[in-house]
């Protein structure tokens, strides 16, 4: 979700032909109901409940008649803090949605605005996680996340993997994605080094730190 988010660049990454389970696993709990725009809400106030959130701000789906704009307003208006909405935030959201999704269209040999072939989507699900501050108002993490594309049902589907710096902030009943809780895990790790770009499974998944996300229970 790109109104308070710290994106960087992926780095690119070969799976290994060895594969070994994590060490570190988590089934994230869940939120206590859905909202008016059909997204997951209302999580526990643990950090892990904060790593939930965070991850449901993460993940989306287009495909079928979603469309890029329409989930990257939904996980907006559901996710993000209410003192960092505005117009000229949504229209920031809208406008950039708007691009993307026209690099996806181009990307799979489509018209910027055409519908997608049926079989077709690109997916981004948060894998696994790290803490870099905790409290109880406050958390903040690094989340990996593979996204997934697929330009139709005979097309080979094509993966990458992308690392983002996230902080989130109690709000009346709920974790929302914040930006000055963001700010202050780019403070917090400044200098440091960031976590490798590991998949699950991968033994360097362990050694960079990396707590794997199983299906929430």
């Amino acid at each position: 979700m790109s109104a308070s988010a710290d994106p960087t660049p992926s780095e690119s990454y070969a799976q290994p032909e060895d594969w070994t389970d994590p060490q570190r696993w988590v089934a994230l709990p869940r939120g206590k109901r859905s909202d008016e725009h059909g997204s997951e809400v209302e999580f526990p106030r643990t950090t892990e409940g904060a790593v939930a959130a965070l991850t449901a701000s993460n993940n989306s789906t287009v495909e079928g008649s979603t469309s890029h704009f329409d989930e990257q307003l939904r996980l907006y208006y559901s996710y993000v803090a209410k003192e960092d909405q505005s117009e000229a935030a949504a229209e920031r959201v809208e406008l950039g949605s708007i691009d993307n999704g026209k690099v996806i269209a181009r990307d799979m040999g489509l018209k910027p605005g055409a519908p997608m072939r049926p079989g077709a989507y690109v997916r981004s699900h948060v894998i696994g996680y790290q803490v870099i501050e905790q409290s109880q108002d406050e958390v903040s993490v690094w989340l990996l996340s593979r996204v997934t594309q697929k330009a139709g049902e005979t097309a080979e589907e094509k993966g990458s993997y992308a690392r983002l710096r996230f902080g989130a902030k109690w709000e009346g009943t709920d974790w929302k994605l914040s930006a000055k809780a963001t700010w202050h895990a780019q403070e917090a790790t400044a200098g440091k080094p960031e976590p490798k770009i590991v998949a699950p499974g991968d033994t360097a998944f362990n050694a960079a730190g990396w707590t794997a996300i199983r299906q929430a229970s």
